[in-house]
């Protein structure tokens, strides 16, 4: 059997595509901008870029197959990806199907939830090596959830379960991109977290963040507020630390309905470190029911963009398992 494969990372801005050993991790990688506001039909052709280069550092000049996680909602089949956020022009769009035309053979493509891949590569490469089962959270544009059990991906009955960054904490609370009124989203996501220290931190000067920030804090960026809590700014430390607060309140919610214990956060977002995870852990452990308090820990994943792309390749090889190497899905 191959035991090289190619994951994908795809996002709005870059799109990440590596050579994955079977069992050893990363063999090659890149990073590439996705150009998604030229729409669905040059993106694809950027991953189709991007997977045959993966292919010719391959040693023998072959994959097992292709996997791809994506932002949006993916279908049972693994094939198609509904509405993505950050891809103008997708609706629904089969995946397997174009790039598999476009490759000209019929190598095994499989797609799923980019949050869903990051969880299933922290399993059998990362952080979450140690665990079975656990929560996968990543934190950055949006608030991704996934829910790795038994070291598989748990789906629900369409493909679409652990969807944590739309769970509310607040049903007055502000509207999230889907609609969703006080997701966790809609507080924590970058855009909205950025949005939020900006105005809490308009009259907190003097402040690093106004040196970095500019007039009227208007670049600010979650970013710029780790740099700042770094140097000591204790505003810039306030609002992460407000913002680690609402992240243990809806871990709470979820160890509660899950009976999980472990919690795994990637993300851009993630490498604010302490600054978030520490006031989620004071918090979490007040909105857990006393039963599920024992061994509740949050841990960061530290594979950083690599986690997404070790996952995706691991759908390859997690599905010859179960179907064998003649087997293609369809």
């Amino acid at each position: 059997m191959n035991h090289f494969a190619v994951g994908i990372d795809l996002g709005g801005t870059m799109m990440k595509a590596a050579l994955v050993e079977r069992g050893q991790g990363l063999r090659h990688h890149i990073a590439i901008d996705t150009h998604a506001e030229k729409g669905p039909d040059h993106v694809i052709g950027r991953i189709q870029q991007a997977i045959e280069m993966m292919m010719k550092e391959a040693p023998t000049g072959d994959i097992a197959g292709v996997g791809i996680g994506v932002p949006g909602s993916v279908d049972w089949e693994r094939s198609s990806v509904h509405y993505p956020a950050n891809l103008p022009g997708w609706e629904v769009v089969n995946l397997r199907r174009t790039l598999q035309e476009r490759l000209g053979r019929t190598l095994p493509v499989i797609v799923e939830n980019d949050a869903n891949v990051a969880g299933l590569g922290s399993a059998h490469y990362g952080v979450g090596r140690p665990y079975d089962s656990f929560i996968m959270i990543t934190l950055g544009t949006g608030v991704g959830g996934a829910i790795i059990y038994r070291n598989t991906i748990f789906r629900g009955t369409t493909g679409a379960a652990g969807e944590i960054g739309h769970m509310s904490i607040d049903y007055e609370g502000p509207w999230d991109r889907a609609g969703v009124a006080g997701s966790i989203e809609a507080y924590i996501g970058q855009r909205f977290l950025s949005r939020h220290a900006r105005y809490q931190l308009l009259t907190r000067e003097p402040s690093i963040i106004h040196e970095l920030a500019g007039e009227e804090l208007k670049n600010l960026t979650p970013k710029m507020l780790y740099d700042a809590a770094e140097q000591g700014d204790e505003a810039a430390r306030e609002v992460l630390a407000w913002a680690g607060h609402k992240l243990g309140v809806v871990l709470g919610s979820a160890i509660n309905l899950l009976d999980l214990r472990k919690v795994i956060v990637g993300g851009g977002m993630s490498a604010a470190g302490d600054y978030i995870l520490e006031p989620a852990r004071r918090t979490v452990r007040r909105y857990v029911m006393p039963a599920l308090r024992n061994d509740v820990e949050i841990l960061r994943e530290t594979l950083g963009n690599a986690v997404g792309m070790l996952g995706a390749a691991h759908l390859v090889f997690e599905y010859l398992d179960a179907h064998g190497p003649s087997s293609e899905p369809q």
